[in-house]
């Protein structure tokens, strides 16, 4: 296994732990994107970081994005206790959001060339979608992030 390999492997095992954590269904963008911050020493860490958004603060900016999803639909979170999610499956299946963001980060890059910041730049090239409307909320430019971890 290439060092890519073990890195990915981590990720999606992690990506799956944050999905479950949230009793979500599915994996999706937005758990790979929390898994890569908490994962130390890799470039695409490193860069997530240099706009403040480590593990702390991919998810602030999730709850964020969460809360203006309510606002926009007349619900406020504040004013509402909301009752927590229902069960989670055991191993959660792979979403939509995270399938684009991992196909965009292979199709981009031979195999042996793969790194963290391949995978990063996978998330962060949706438009549209959680990801996008967190990093928007919490006042990171994605695409200056995006083009940084292409440039790497």
């Amino acid at each position: 296994m290439t060092p890519f390999d073990h890195y990915f492997h981590t990720i999606m095992t992690q990506g799956e732990y944050e999905a479950h954590r949230d009793h979500s269904a599915t994996v999706e963008a937005h758990h790979l994107l929390l898994a890569i911050a908490g994962h130390e020493g890799t470039t695409a860490h490193r860069l997530l970081a240099e706009v403040g958004l480590d593990r702390g603060g991919v998810r602030a900016a999730l709850d964020r994005e969460f809360e203006h999803s309510l606002n926009a639909v007349g619900i406020s979170a504040a004013a509402y206790h909301l009752p927590p999610a229902g069960g989670a499956p055991k191993s959660p299946g792979m979403g939509a959001s995270a399938k684009l963001a991992l196909e965009r980060a292979f199709t981009t890059v031979r195999k042996k060339d793969l790194d963290s910041a391949h995978l990063l730049a996978g998330i962060l090239r949706a438009q549209v979608g959680t990801v996008p409307r967190a990093l928007a909320l919490s006042g990171v430019d994605r695409e200056a992030l995006l083009e940084r971890a292409q440039a790497t």
